[in-house]
């Protein structure tokens, strides 16, 4: 028995990149989010992007999260 190392080395790689793009895109959603919710704050400097706009980031960079976890998920069924 032996082990493939080259194959487990493109395994690695591919699982580290999809943790790390999960990540950022939850991240993102998040500065989105806080960005909403100091656009609607009375005292605070101006914001970078709108309430709407910070709910549309959000929601984009959560649906792409959560359709990388499900496309890993059924690769793990299939």
């Amino acid at each position: 028995m032996s082990i493939a190392w080259g194959s487990l080395l493109v395994v690695f790689i591919v699982s580290f990149g999809s943790a790390v793009a999960v990540v950022v895109l939850v991240a993102f959603a998040l500065v989105a989010l806080s960005g909403r919710a100091t656009a609607t704050a009375p005292d605070s400097r101006p914001a970078l992007m709108t309430a709407g706009t910070g709910t549309a980031v959000a929601g984009i960079c959560l649906v792409a999260a959560a359709a990388i976890v499900l496309y890993g998920l059924y690769i793990i069924v299939a």
